[in-house]
């Protein structure tokens, strides 16, 4: 939950022609809270920038005051959206059994779902991440079409806490994740505590395909340094 329409100009001034030296294999996506997404939308009109939302309901309309459906997102311009986070898990009862919802109404509507999946620290030190992680694409991925999705690793406990996963940890968990799938081919990113210092390290992980950004991707330079990895 950051960022202005205004603000988000601001950003896409300096973030953009950063992008000229990004190798063009590499794709590159920005989810902002659902107010920027119009602007976003036009600002990235032409460029090589996939626009995402955060969020989006089960139902394509009905009495969900406060929820936004697929066909809203998709009549602005936007390709993915982020289902399942685990700050929707926690702070606002997502469940597993939603999350899949999500993920199906996604793909109805022509969104590319990027669910998330990871355990919390408690879970970790209790040895359930292994499980844990099994049971969430167990349920969440009932029904969902394996060709047009992509799958987020986020160990809550290194989320925003400077606490970042140790890259083999992340890389095995990540081949874990890639030998419950029916498409081994679904592109699996890393999210958590991600930052220009150690994007290098995490890219050269052999199962990691790329990462979700938060915090760093607030600053322009910041996010542009991930992008740009070597």
């Amino acid at each position: 939950m950051f960022k202005t329409q205004a603000e988000s100009q601001e950003f896409l001034q300096e973030f953009l022609p950063a992008l000229e030296e990004t190798p063009q294999e590499r794709e590159v996506l920005l989810c902002s809270p659902f107010t920027d997404l119009g602007i976003l939308s036009k600002s990235l009109h032409g460029s090589r920038v996939q626009l995402g939302a955060q969020n989006v309901h089960w139902a394509e309309n009905g009495a969900y005051t406060g929820e936004i459906s697929a066909p809203m997102l998709t009549e602005i311009g936007v390709r993915y959206v982020i289902v399942g986070h685990s700050e929707r898990r926690q702070y606002f009862g997502e469940t597993d059994e939603t999350v899949n919802l999500r993920l199906k109404a996604a793909q109805t509507f022509g969104l590319t779902p990027i669910l998330c999946v990871g355990e919390t620290k408690q879970q970790r030190n209790a040895g359930e991440t292994e499980s844990l992680i099994t049971n969430q694409l167990d349920k969440g991925l009932i029904d969902v079409d394996q060709t047009n999705l992509v799958i987020a690793y986020e160990p809550i406990w290194a989320i925003g806490t400077g606490d970042t996963c140790e890259t083999t940890e992340a890389n095995r968990v990540i081949g874990l994740i890639r030998s419950q799938l029916k498409n081994p081919n679904v592109p699996i990113q890393y999210g958590g505590s991600v930052k220009p210092n150690n994007i290098d390290e995490i890219m050269a992980e052999p199962e990691i395909d790329g990462v979700l950004v938060g915090g760093a991707s607030l600053e322009a330079a910041s996010f542009a340094r991930i992008v740009n990895y070597k």
